[in-house]
């Protein structure tokens, strides 16, 4: 029922995303009767698969994730969550409020074993492939220990999503030289350094979209910076590019004539393919959708649950780290 624009675009993509997928099951949560009237429009054949469970309350894009975790226990994000700790659904999908739904998650499917805070990871394109992002800003404020855990979380998800066998890692910071960055970065470099994931040093912001590198390890607030200044870019670049065709005739047939490579560049840096933030770290699968994402986004969103529940995730996160616990603990 979250996001800007609901289940309008939300139901069209479940839909979308069973045609694709014969084995899949889906269940909507949220107003049984907003739900119902949004699938008369489709056959009995394209829905059979699909199940409503009422949930009469909604967490609201404003509404701070404290009260939201306190009061609204009935909500279409909470039911949502609580079908997966019950094991009645393998993943839990959201456009809704970011916050509560990091909050209710936590609370209802705790953490893993060895991960002290869930982190948000999304996919980045790139010139040479594409680059896992974390943490996008479920941690404001993250120690070296913590980055660590990202870094192991997100390897094992691209190692996993992306089938890479030693994803290369990296620390975001203000220089590739080991001098540069502050205290709690350098330590995380040593901890890498001295783990047996694939780490390859520091990184700056400018090699984000090189791909360069598979997996990029950074606090929340940095991160999210990070993939706000990009939103922001994008959309810069989009319009002064369309002032310009549109300015004069010869600019109007220059668009005309660059039009298929405009495309192309386009269909591959589109956002909506790289939708869906996965929140790592939980005892379960749970998928941050974009707020503003259109039935295409959300479709990818589902598509990225369920390559994470194919690839039990979270079963490898948890394996990875017991595993780097024990070799921390050979003398």
């Amino acid at each position: 029922m979250g996001g800007d624009h609901g289940p309008a675009e939300i139901v069209p993509a479940a839909v979308q995303v069973l045609r694709n997928n014969p084995q899949l099951r889906l269940i909507l949560v949220g107003r049984k009767d907003d739900l119902s009237r949004l699938l008369a429009g489709y056959s009995a054949a394209e829905i059979e698969r699909l199940e409503i469970r009422h949930a009469p309350e909604i967490v609201e894009m404003h509404e701070p994730p404290s009260a939201a975790l306190r009061v609204k226990k009935t909500s279409s994000m909470r039911i949502a969550i609580e079908l997966v700790k019950e094991g009645a659904a393998q993943a839990c999908v959201s456009a809704g409020n970011t916050g509560a739904l990091m909050a209710m998650a936590r609370y209802v499917l705790k953490m893993l074993p060895g991960v002290d805070r869930p982190a948000i990871c999304t996919t980045m394109p790139g010139i040479h492939g594409q680059t896992h992002l974390l943490d996008l800003g479920a941690n404001v404020i993250s120690d070296s220990e913590q980055l660590f855990q990202f870094a192991v979380m997100g390897s094992e998800l691209t190692s996993a999503v992306n089938n890479v066998a030693s994803p290369r890692v990296a620390l975001l910071n203000v220089g590739a030289e080991e001098i540069k960055g502050n205290d709690m970065v350098k330590q995380a470099a040593t901890l890498l350094s001295r783990s047996h994931l694939n780490y390859i040093g520091f990184v700056e912001g400018s090699d984000i979209y090189s791909g360069k590198v598979d997996v990029i390890v950074c606090d929340g607030f940095t991160g999210n910076i990070a993939i706000k200044a990009s939103e922001g870019v994008a959309e810069f670049i989009s319009h002064h590019a369309r002032a310009e065709f549109e300015k004069s005739a010869y600019g109007r047939i220059a668009a005309l004539i660059s039009m298929p490579i405009l495309k192309a560049i386009r269909a591959k840096i589109d956002p909506r393919r790289y939708n869906g933030a996965s929140l790592l770290g939980l005892r379960g699968i749970v998928v941050k959708s974009h707020g503003d994402a259109d039935r295409i986004s959300f479709a990818h969103a589902i598509e990225e649950a369920i390559a994470e529940v194919q690839k039990n995730v979270p079963d490898r996160i948890a394996a990875r780290l017991e595993a780097l616990l024990i070799q921390d603990a050979k003398p």
